[in-house]
């Protein structure tokens, strides 16, 4: 679904005339921040977090490569690469951004194509449960059934990857075969494991694809928590009134203050600009319940020490509109939001709060080599 979402936008003038039908998000106070770049040259970085040890790691989802190729279920033709990779950086040391895994699965439009490289899927999100214990979510954006189509290699996309701070690592469970298994939402089947959140016992992640939020057991068994609603919205493309299902795209997952699980959503078609909601799903499990709406097109979320949620669009005005600018969001603990940070976050693709009170943001998130991570004081 994310893989399609990013060819909309780049094919997003031609439908600019007709965004005004899609109703806009609330009004927010603004508090523009500064942007410190404080990590460049990163290929396609989407997640990031803090380890035990205080260093940041970053998913890098790669470059892709010149093969084997495939046509995913969107359709999109991609060609795979072991560039997909994690960087480690400590924020208080110059020059310490470093690679520590390197030749990670990566799927991308292949070299030679107009828009090579960008948009991969591959390292998508990176969590920690403990010192030596990191974990990586690689995406892939298709029925799982397709893989086949890749050879070998097809059966590294749709995994959970475990890795220690020393470079090694080794493929873990098969997160998209629970979807082709069990389907929780009944539709279409179509997997793309995103966002992760590392418990103790547990692995939870986001499956963008089957519109679901799921668990991986410390015996590897993997079940569902919860499926996020198909919402019937305005079509942009359409006049007044005519509407067409939107699917819930769940792309971020974090634990709360009050130990439940909060789960940000990008949407599917049309990406109404305030569409998308966060939701708040019991730890064990459940129907998801809203815990903040008027959002557009969510990427990640994190809580802050002073039970403040930020939440990071990767399309700040919608993906249809052509305008890649992002934004950062504070809502507080009353319900107030407030616009950190917009001016210079272009696709922005994950959200850490740092030990030292500021907001870590990877930027760039669809490009390969232009990739940053940003450092903001709210």
């Amino acid at each position: 679904m994310l893989r399609h979402a990013w060819r909309l936008a780049a094919a997003a003038a031609a439908a600019a005339a007709v965004i005004a039908l899609v109703a806009p998000a609330a009004a927010r106070l603004q508090a523009q921040a500064t942007l410190q770049v404080i990590a460049q040259g990163l290929d396609n970085p989407r997640g990031l977090n803090f380890g035990p040890e205080g260093n940041l790691y970053v998913a890098e989802a790669g470059t892709g490569g010149a093969g084997p190729c495939f046509t995913t279920s969107e359709p999109a033709f991609v060609c795979y690469g072991a560039t997909g990779a994690i960087t480690r950086l400590n924020p208080a040391v110059p020059a310490s951004q470093t690679r520590i895994i390197t030749g990670l699965p990566s799927l991308a439009p292949p070299p030679g194509s107009a828009d090579a490289g960008t948009r991969a899927g591959g390292p998508v999100d990176v969590d920690f449960q403990g010192r030596g214990n990191g974990y990586v979510t690689i995406g892939l954006g298709s029925d799982p059934a397709l893989r086949v189509d890749l050879g070998t290699v097809g059966s590294q996309f749709g995994r959970l990857v475990r890795f220690q701070p020393n470079g090694k690592y080794k493929f873990d469970a098969d997160l998209s075969a629970f979807e082709a298994l069990a389907n929780p939402d009944g539709a279409q089947v179509d997997s793309n494991p995103y966002g992760l959140l590392a418990l103790p016992g547990r692995q939870v992640f986001t499956d963008a694809g089957g519109n679901a939020l799921n668990a991986v057991a410390a015996n590897g068994s993997i079940s569902n928590l919860a499926v996020f609603p198909t919402r019937d919205v305005q079509n942009p493309f359409a006049p007044p009134g005519v509407m067409v299902p939107m699917q819930a795209v769940p792309t971020t997952v974090t634990i709360g203050p009050d130990g439940a699980l909060y789960v940000g959503q990008l949407t599917g078609f049309p990406f109404p600009v305030g569409g998308a909601r966060v939701y708040r799903v019991p730890a064990v499990g459940g129907t998801p319940e809203i815990y903040a709406d008027g959002f557009t097109n969510i990427i990640d979320i994190a809580f802050a020490p002073d039970g403040s949620l930020y939440v990071l669009e990767i399309f700040g005005n919608g993906l249809l509109s052509g305008d890649q600018t992002g934004a950062l969001i504070r809502v507080a603990p009353d319900g107030t939001k407030t616009t950190i940070a917009s001016d210079g976050l272009v696709t922005p693709g994950g959200v850490a709060v740092g030990p030292d009170g500021a907001l870590y943001v990877t930027n760039h998130s669809i490009s390969p080599g232009g990739g940053e991570v940003v450092r903001i004081v709210p």
